[in-house]
């Protein structure tokens, strides 16, 4: 068996080689980077979204149900659930319909049969939920349900996942 002469790579061409073998491995680099960012991210917003489904049921409850008898302490505790533009709204809201709702000797105890994520991520997630809305007022003969469903957006704020809107649909 003969064995070859074997040459060493030119001095040149090794050179050439670094430059390349660089740029391969801030590829891999930044490729990996870009996965831990996604996984990441993609954590926040699993946790995210169930945080925001586990407090949709007493958020819901809370801003949708009144009782004429408590109505003041019903609406504090709505706005406990409450944040931005829409605590605004939701007060001005409540605030009209207190009047009616004593008149009426009105009672509205609202339920969440169900709720979903529409969209969700570490800082805001929208929620899809069914809510039963029992009521009972002087007019009324016996107890009426509506069943409705509603759009909540829900944030962050101090730690806690507060509604920051609230669209019927």
């Amino acid at each position: 068996m003969r064995i070859r002469n074997l040459r060493p790579w030119p001095r040149g061409r090794r050179l050439s080689l670094v430059p390349a073998l660089a740029a391969a491995i801030a590829l891999a680099a930044g490729t990996a980077a870009v996965g831990w960012q996604r996984d990441r991210t993609g954590t926040r917003t699993d946790t995210a979204a169930r945080q925001a489904l586990a407090v949709a049921p007493a958020a819901a409850k809370a801003i949708f149900s009144y009782d004429h008898r408590t109505f003041d302490e019903s609406v504090a505790n709505g706005r406990g659930f409450v944040t931005g533009p829409f605590a605004d709204e939701y007060a001005r809201t409540t605030a009209a319909l207190q009047q009616t709702a004593v008149k009426q000797q009105a009672v509205v105890l609202a339920e969440v049969s169900s709720a979903g994520v529409v969209t969700a991520g570490p800082a805001r997630v929208e929620l899809l939920v069914y809510l039963n809305q029992y009521r009972r007022n002087v007019t009324t003969a016996g107890e009426k349900v509506d069943q409705n469903r509603v759009v909540l957006t829900l944030v962050p704020v101090d730690g806690e996942w507060k509604v920051s809107a609230a669209v019927a649909i």
